[in-house]
């Protein structure tokens, strides 16, 4: 092994530099400065090389970190990215908004005694150098294959398989209800984590390698689903899952109770230069509002630093459970504290208090029980423990459920799952319908961005081999038919 790994013995771990907390809350520009070249050669170098790569393995894409941690630290980026982009179609992306805590970095072996490698940080290092130095090259197929596929959705999981069939050499038709291709990562996630350049570099590469993008599509509307199939040898759709789980609650329906989605789309819309009406009115605006947000995921942690953002005059988190079960990452949690936000754990709200526009919260103190089936413990309401919260703006981020597929494309032979997800076959991801597929959050439910790129990837490869079966099967047919 080269001498210049395994530096973690000498080598504290140094990440990036963050912006200072009242210069970034400020604006909504990423936090984190990023690696210089030295930087990141002298992080690459800690990694210990190790025989049993756990940060490979606890990765959704099974990366091939180990390598290009060590081309790296020798310097060799073109052929770091290589290997990167070999297993990741949005390796930047991956490195910016992973939960690099509780996946790869979380899982370093040296993790415990010397800390991480900083995984996530060398990776947004490289692709972002690939960029600057003209090595990501636009898709150029080595043939064209005469047939096409059509994706309903330009969100990850779409735009990741979209990539991979185009390489093969299919036309590939990219369908969304949006006027932006990128879906959460242009209107879920915030500046501050995902500048939206990086989601527009990488749409202007998908188009100059050949992907055409049809944006503003109502399918199952003004585009039927039954036309869309017509015109493309297989489908895949990778809508994504969008509706608000709802809180059961006396005083729900008052003004100033907001779901996540509609909030974050506002401000990023609004930061995008486009009219919001319901930001300009103030109904999707924290500016000068008392914020309490309600969850916490990671995007309960994207609504506090949002509303931190818009000058909001104090910004409180509930959630059910103690910080050590936060579902999201530990790093946002973090970033939260840093930046003002008060998280008050172990809370949980029973009603919501005003005459037409939400005034308080009245939340209850919350005990956690024994582990229930999934392994969890339950949380329980303490008696006599209630408290108030007041507010004026109540976020509402407890996770989504998917929308109605099969009443929305007017098919109802697209089987659901008990949970209302696309049901397919877990080896072909194809749906009861012959050549339709689904992949990402319509099939998983709510997740990470990490595994709707994995699904996506995954689809494409199933619906190249269904293509290819299909092609063989019509010229076997036209051969007996000439003889």
């Amino acid at each position: 092994m080269a001498e210049h790994m395994q530096q973690f013995v000498r080598l504290p771990q140094r990440p990036p530099a963050k912006r200072g907390v009242s210069e970034r809350r400020a604006d909504f520009a990423e936090i984190y400065r990023g690696f210089d070249q030295e930087g990141a050669r002298a992080q690459a170098s800690r990694c210990s090389q190790c025989g049993i790569p756990f940060c490979q393995i606890h990765c959704p894409l099974g990366n091939n970190i180990p390598d290009w941690l060590k081309l790296s630290s020798e310097g060799r980026l073109e052929e770091a990215y290589e290997i990167s982009a070999a297993t990741n179609t949005f390796p930047e992306i991956c490195g910016r908004i992973c939960p690099q805590d509780r996946l790869c970095e979380g899982n370093c072996v040296i993790e415990k005694g010397f800390e991480s490698v900083t995984i996530g940080a060398i990776e947004r290092y490289i692709t972002d150098t690939a960029f600057d130095n003209g090595w990501v090259r636009p898709i150029r197929p080595r043939r064209e294959r005469g047939r096409s596929v059509g994706i309903i959705g330009a969100g990850p999981a779409g735009l990741a398989a979209a990539e991979a069939l185009r390489r093969q050499g299919y036309a590939v038709h990219v369908y969304d209800r949006h006027d932006r291709v990128g879906g959460l990562l242009i209107y879920g996630i915030p500046g501050f984590k995902l500048e939206k350049s990086i989601v527009e570099r990488r749409r202007a590469w998908l188009a100059d390698g050949g992907i055409a993008f049809h944006l503003n599509q109502d399918i199952g509307g003004a585009l039927s689903f039954t036309e869309l199939r017509d015109r493309h040898d297989a489908v895949l759709i990778a809508t994504g899952v969008y509706k608000a789980r709802e809180i059961a609650a006396p005083g729900s329906g008052l003004a100033g109770i907001v779901p996540a989605l509609d909030y974050l789309i506002a401000s990023n819309r609004k930061g995008l230069g486009d009219m919001v009406p319901d930001f300009d009115s103030g109904l999707l605006n924290a500016a000068g509002k008392r914020v309490v947000v309600i969850g916490g995921g990671d995007t309960a942690m994207d609504c506090v630093r949002t509303a931190i953002r818009q000058d909001a005059t104090s910004v409180t988190c509930l959630y059910r459970r103690d910080r050590a079960n936060m579902p999201g990452s530990m790093r946002e949690v973090s970033n939260a504290e840093d930046e003002g936000i008060k998280f008050t754990w172990l809370a949980a709200p029973e009603a919501f208090l005003g005459d037409t526009s939400v005034t308080a919260v009245r939340a209850v103190r919350m005990h956690l029980g024994l582990a229930d089936a999934s392994g969890r413990q339950t949380v329980e309401p303490i008696a006599g423990s209630s408290f108030t919260v007041e507010a004026d703006l109540v976020i509402k981020a407890l996770g989504f459920d998917p929308e109605d597929l099969p009443g929305a494309f007017g098919e109802k032979n697209l089987g659901l799952s008990r949970w209302g997800t696309l049901k397919i076959d877990p080896r072909s991801f194809m749906t009861a319908l012959p050549g339709v597929f689904a992949a990402g959050d319509i099939v998983r439910g709510a997740s990470l961005v990490v595994w709707a790129i994995k699904d996506g990837r995954d689809a494409a490869a199933s619906m190249h081999t269904y293509l290819e079966r299909s092609a063989a099967r019509e010229a076997s047919a036209f051969a007996t038919a000439a003889e």
